[in-house]
């Protein structure tokens, strides 16, 4: 017995090492160890012995097994070393230029939001950030929504499961915490954190439970604006907003406010546009955002007296800007990554 098992082994050793593909592999391997292999009709020899020279038979056995196991193992991880360099293909030098003239550029997106936060920094406004995972009470209670306004609803906002700690967010109660759904909740730690006179764009990432279409998706971004001094008035807000969308649409660019309703803002407008340089779309009316002057209610809840401040704000869809200055149809192709739309913007 143990003359044989040393052959078997001594075969597979000196075997194994000038084998170089599977289907070599796995036939030398049937011949060792499959069903009518040389190993298993030793090990089935072992059963026909006496019953004091089993154990003995059964530790060379093991033994026996244990060097062909790792010989088989050591062979299949240099076949499959050889498989992966046959599908990688030769090797690359990283330190060689790229073969592609494409040099690369900012995103679309990127790109609206710098030329956005340029145009209000002209003004005077900074840039102010929040975090995406927020509280209900900056989200809503602070801008003066009520517990009963339909876009505090499941359908509407993504509410995270019971025990998420949102950064810096104040729990009261049994408070949920939600994925913002406006970057108007840092509006409210702009303020909680300053002293007026305060003036910011907030641009970042929103979330709601929309169905994704051409003009919709559950993952946007958005650009706030807040400006907080004394004697704020609706001419300024007129004033503010009229130069923005003439720096991006152009001079020719008309405005108008219509009467809407926000609760973080008395009163409220949505704010139109009508541009003769807008393709297909020119010389229609079209709305790109919502403003108006900031609630007293607001500055209660962040501990500003109205009367003595007073203040301004709004937010716009940085897809929708995108679109309307780039003509684009459909807000799928800024998260498809297709290259033969990005390159567009180069």
């Amino acid at each position: 017995m143990q003359a044989q098992l040393e052959a078997i082994v001594s075969e597979t050793e000196s075997a194994v090492p000038a084998i170089r593909t599977r289907p070599e592999f796995d036939a030398f391997k049937a011949r060792i160890s499959g069903p009518h292999g040389s190993l298993t009709q030793a090990m089935k020899a072992v059963g026909k012995l006496p019953k004091e020279e089993k154990p003995a038979a059964g530790k060379l056995v093991n033994e026996a097994k244990r060097r062909i196991e790792a010989a088989f193992a050591s062979a299949l991880a240099r076949i499959e070393d050889a498989e992966l360099a046959a599908k990688l293909g030769d090797p690359v030098d990283a330190t060689l230029p790229s073969p592609d003239d494409f040099a690369g550029s900012a995103h679309p997106l990127t790109q609206t939001r710098e030329e956005i936060c340029r145009v209000f920094h002209k003004l005077g406004f900074t840039v102010a950030e929040g975090p995406e995972l927020e509280s209900e009470w900056y989200c809503f209670d602070a801008l003066n929504t009520p517990e009963s306004h339909p876009a505090r609803d499941m359908q509407d906002t993504l509410f995270l499961p019971a025990g998420t700690v949102a950064k810096d967010a104040p729990k009261k109660g049994d408070e949920a915490y939600i994925m913002r759904s406006h970057t108007s909740s840092v509006q409210i730690r702009a303020m909680l954190a300053g002293t007026p006179p305060i003036r910011i764009v907030a641009p970042g990432r929103c979330f709601r439970r929309d169905t994704v279409d051409a003009t919709h998706s559950a993952n946007f971004h958005q650009v706030e604006g807040l400006w907080v001094d004394k004697s704020v008035t609706l001419r300024d807000l007129k004033n503010v907003l009229d130069f923005f969308v003439r720096e991006i649409f152009g001079s020719s660019v008309e405005t108008r406010l219509r009467p809407s309703f926000f609760p973080f803002t008395e009163p409220s407008f949505e704010m139109d546009i009508r541009s003769p340089n807008l393709g297909r779309l020119s010389g229609r009316w079209l709305e790109i955002m919502g403003c108006g002057l900031v609630d007293p209610k607001v500055f209660e809840n962040v501990g500003i007296d109205p009367e003595k401040w007073s203040g301004l704000a709004f937010g716009v869809g940085l897809e929708r800007i995108a679109m309307l200055v780039h003509g684009i149809d459909d807000i799928r192709h800024f998260y498809a990554n297709d290259l033969r739309f990005l390159r567009q913007f180069a």
